[in-house]
């Protein structure tokens, strides 16, 4: 008896339609009619836990453009679970669809009990707060409702999509089975690219009265745009900047490269910017991490220089928070290509400067130190950034040093891929996220993670054992939490808790751990890729899992500390002025251009 087609084939036909190929999910009972539509439709990655999923599915988006994932999980606990993978792209503004089961309609508790149907939970009014789209479908709705649910999330400032599918409405009879039309969406809504055109010529002013400008690209400029500028932004000879969502849009190689600022940023970049007299900044929301605490002294003071702010959410432009002199809601991507197209700049003393500063200023702080037994992770990044191909993927880990040391530190070559995800910084994040950058189809992913943060979703080196992909797993074996110990030493004396075996955590035999999921391990010590056996290792298809020994005591430098002040309170340091302290000497060389009083 041939199977009748349900709503829930219509949906995923409609995804498909859009562009969906892929699907990362946990199967279960309220979602069993999409789950059989998306299994002859997209290509299923089952993984073990609901987080994963959401994750996997967030990382394959942010690596590949020519498809895209999305993410099914159940009612109840398949949400809940779901919920730090949907809160952490709402906070990077990245696109995930997450479709969930629901009981039936008519099982629905409606808030007058706490539950009516078998795990009923309310997921709709969970997720809402982390989407930037969500609905519960109790019955079919039409198509158009459908696709401008799911173009929500793609559209100008990009996030997650929330859809929250009955059972019943999941089995309803569609008698329609006809094909469905493909859905092409434009990326940015045409009112912000004309009010880039619009806004155009006021910051090219702005630029062309600098003598010393910066241009910071954020995660709101698309990657493609970026590399499409490349070549124009070469001519137009400005220093080019990026936070940390933007890391991959402008390589260390590029000739007008100037670095990565940020609170756990590159001490040279926080110097140079602090010395600019016009920041641009692009598709960045400007966040108190990439501004610091002390933002009333970020960027040029006031009266002697602009910072120009350029994002498609009104709100960030308006939230007080750093100054912003010329505010313009539009589309960054065009304002970009315009500044691409635009005539040089002449700054050669500027430029002059900011490669004395970064001669002065190396990117590996001298004053870190580590026993002669352990390696370094600042050394470990300085190695990968040599042995890394041009195709790779590198995904830091989304708290910890495994993600501001590689950040801080690592130097992209031209077509390489570097996310992360830093705002919700929540541990756990780095191995679903490179297994879903490694579905994508990257040809290779390195994982820098801490041992801390890689416990909390170890239950995925199954998906990776089974898939096989080429996924290269740095873990950084230092007995625990580092950056939980750091705060107990530096603000409690060391009173530690629940930061390392110690004081009540409890970790595996890593490579004993590794065979069990019959994925090959090997201890990386302090010579790090230096030893031929672990360079082997790296090479050779397919995972592998490198424990790297980090010293436990290991210092992470540079970094902003605080200060108190004359009344007593506690004043974090603007960003250039980081610990340790520059010497005189050099503080007054590579800061000879910071206005009196600013210093």
């Amino acid at each position: 008896m041939e199977r009748q087609t349900t709503y829930a084939d219509h949906v995923a036909d409609v995804l498909v339609s859009m562009g969906y190929t892929h699907c990362f999910l946990v199967p279960g009972g309220a979602i069993m009619h999409l789950v059989n539509a998306v299994r002859t439709r997209m290509e299923c990655i089952p993984v073990v836990h609901e987080v994963a999923a959401v994750i996997a599915a967030e990382y394959f988006n942010a690596t590949t453009s020519k498809s895209r994932a999305c993410a099914l999980v159940t009612v109840g606990p398949g949400v809940t679970n779901a919920l730090t993978g949907i809160a952490g792209a709402y906070l990077e503004s990245r696109d995930v669809l997450v479709l969930a089961g629901q009981v039936k309609a008519a099982d629905l508790a409606r808030g007058e009990i706490r539950q009516r149907g078998i795990q009923e939970l309310d997921g709709l009014a969970m997720a809402t707060p982390v989407s930037v789209a969500s609905a519960r479908i109790e019955t079919p709705i039409p198509d158009e409702e459908l696709v401008s649910l799911v173009a929500a999330g793609l559209t100008d400032r990009k996030g997650p999509v929330f859809l929250e599918f009955c059972l019943d409405a999941q089995g309803a009879p569609w008698p329609d089975t006809s094909a469905v039309e493909p859905n092409h969406l434009d990326q940015v809504s045409p009112v912000w690219i004309d009010a880039a055109d619009e806004a155009a010529e006021s910051v090219i002013h702005h630029l062309q009265q600098s003598s010393r400008p910066v241009i910071m690209i954020g995660g709101g400029v698309d990657r493609s745009t970026a590399e499409r500028c490349w070549p124009g932004l070469a001519r137009l000879g400005v220093p080019l900047m990026t936070t940390w969502n933007g890391f991959d849009r402008i390589p260390d190689d590029h000739s007008c490269f100037a670095g990565r600022p940020n609170t756990w940023g590159q001490r040279r970049a926080n110097v140079i910017l602090a010395q600019s007299d016009c920041v641009i900044a692009l598709g960045t929301r400007l966040g108190i991490q990439q501004t610091g605490f002390n933002w009333r002294e970020w960027g040029p003071p006031e009266g002697s220089g602009a910072v120009i702010q350029v994002d498609v959410d009104g709100s960030e432009l308006t939230k007080g928070h750093p100054r912003v002199d010329l505010a313009v809601q539009a589309d960054a991507n065009r304002l970009l290509e315009i500044l691409a197209e635009s005539e040089p700049v002449e700054v050669a003393p500027w430029w002059q400067h900011i490669r004395n500063v970064e001669a002065r200023i190396p990117l590996l702080d001298p004053e870190n130190h580590n026993g002669d037994s352990f390696l370094s992770p600042y050394e470990l990044m300085d190695q990968l950034s040599d042995v890394m191909r041009s195709e790779d993927v590198l995904v830091p880990a989304s708290s910890g040093s495994g993600q501001f040391v590689p950040m801080e530190t690592f130097r992209m070559k031209s077509g390489q891929r570097v996310i992360t995800n830093k705002g919700l910084a929540s541990m756990g994040y780095g191995l679903s996220a490179a297994l879903g950058a490694a579905a994508a189809g990257a040809s290779r992913v390195v994982l820098v993670e801490g041992d801390g943060s890689f416990s909390q979703n170890i239950q995925e080196l199954g998906t990776l054992a089974l898939h096989g992909w080429p996924l290269k797993i740095f873990l950084l074996d230092n007995d625990g939490y580092a950056s939980i110990r750091t705060t107990q030493r530096n603000y409690f004396d060391g009173a530690y808790l629940g930061c390392d075996s110690s004081t009540g955590l409890g970790f595996p035999d890593w490579h004993l751990l590794a065979r069990s999921f019959g994925l090959p391990s090997i201890d990386v010590g302090p010579h790090g890729l230096d030893e031929p056996d672990v360079r082997e290792l790296f090479e050779r298809l397919g995972p592998a899992i490198f424990v790297v020994k980090v010293d436990p005591e290991q210092t992470y430098f540079p970094k902003v500390t605080s200060r108190v002040t004359e009344d007593g309170s506690m004043e974090s340091n603007p960003l250039h002025e980081m610990s340790p302290p520059l010497s005189e000497e050099v503080a007054r060389a590579v800061l000879s251009l910071r206005h009196n009083g600013h210093s």
